[in-house]
C-alpha cells in the first residue's frame, strides 16, 4: 500500500485547503495520506476546528477517516495552541526532543514531503 505523509510547516489555509483534498483523494483510491501538523501551521487547528470555519467540514471529514497523525508538541506549545490541539483530541508527537521524527515515518515506509 503506497502511504505519504505530509509535514506542513505555513500557516496558510490556501495551502493547507490542497493538502486536505489530497487526504481524501488518497483515501478514496485506498492509499493512506497522514498529515503532521509542524511549526506555524499548528495555530490553523483551533481555527479549523470552529464549525463556522470554511475548511472545517473538509477538516473534520480528514480528521473522521485518520488522516492526521497528529501535531508537534514543541510548536503547538510555542504558538500557543497545546491546550487546544490537546482539545481536539490530536496526537501530540514529540519523540524527537519535543518535536515529531520524520525517520520514524520513513522507516515506517511513508513517503515524507514537507510543506
Amino acid at each position: 500500500m503506497e502511504k505519504t505523509v505530509f509535514f506542513v510547516f505555513r500557516d496558510e489555509e490556501m495551502c493547507f485547503i490542497h493538502v486536505l483534498l489530497y487526504a481524501l483523494d488518497y483515501a478514496v483510491s485506498g492509499k493512506v495520506l497522514k498529515i503532521v501538523f509542524e511549526g506555524a501551521a499548528t495555530r490553523l487547528i483551533p481555527r479549523l476546528s470552529q464549525k463556522d470555519h470554511p475548511l472545517h467540514t473538509l477538516y473534520e471529514k480528514v480528521k473522521s477517516q485518520g488522516g492526521i497523525a497528529g501535531a508537534c508538541r514543541a510548536c503547538s506549545a510555542k504558538m500557543g495552541v497545546l491546550e487546544a490541539v490537546q482539545q481536539e483530541g490530536l496526537p501530540l508527537l514529540d519523540e524527537m526532543n519535543g518535536h515529531p521524527s520524520i525517520r520514524r515515518f520513513a522507516e515506517e515506509g511513508f513517503t515524507v514531503l514537507v510543506l
